[in-house]
């Protein structure tokens, strides 16, 4: 099983199985590997109500920079991180674009609840923000 994180907290699953892009028929729940390219997937915005975009490793940035990517070119459905993502994680991935971030069972038990809500001030000003307003 799976735990959705958000910024009110734990939830459980919303929408389903995603399928991944290469077997997509008419499914709006797309499974999208966090190398892909963007312009593989503009063409059918319209017809994705979500994207899940997988992380195998904690220290696996790919799939920030893709949902950045995915953002900045107009995708507005939900957007979910999957996988080894850790509650520090959790600022990033809602600065990036990510509306939820899936977790396993024992992550969760790992890292309650508390740990991933202390992170949902995602619209803090950041040191980044300060330098390039004086730029």
């Amino acid at each position: 099983m799976s735990v959705i994180v958000t910024d009110k907290g734990f939830a459980a699953d919303d929408l389903g199985p995603f399928t991944p892009l290469e077997d997509r028929a008419d499914e709006r729940l797309i499974l999208l590997p966090n190398d892909s390219d963007v312009a593989d997937v503009r063409p059918i915005f319209n017809q994705i109500d979500a994207i899940a975009i997988p992380f195998p490793s904690f220290s696996d940035g790919r799939g920030f920079s893709l949902a950045h990517r995915l953002r900045v070119a107009g995708f507005t459905g939900r957007l979910r991180a999957v996988g080894h993502l850790i509650s520090d994680q959790y600022y990033h991935a809602r600065r990036a674009g990510f509306d939820e971030v899936e977790i396993s069972d024992d992550l969760a038990a790992r890292q309650p609840e508390a740990d991933w809500k202390a992170e949902t001030d995602w619209n803090r000003e950041t040191y980044q923000d300060r330098l390039f307003a004086r730029a």
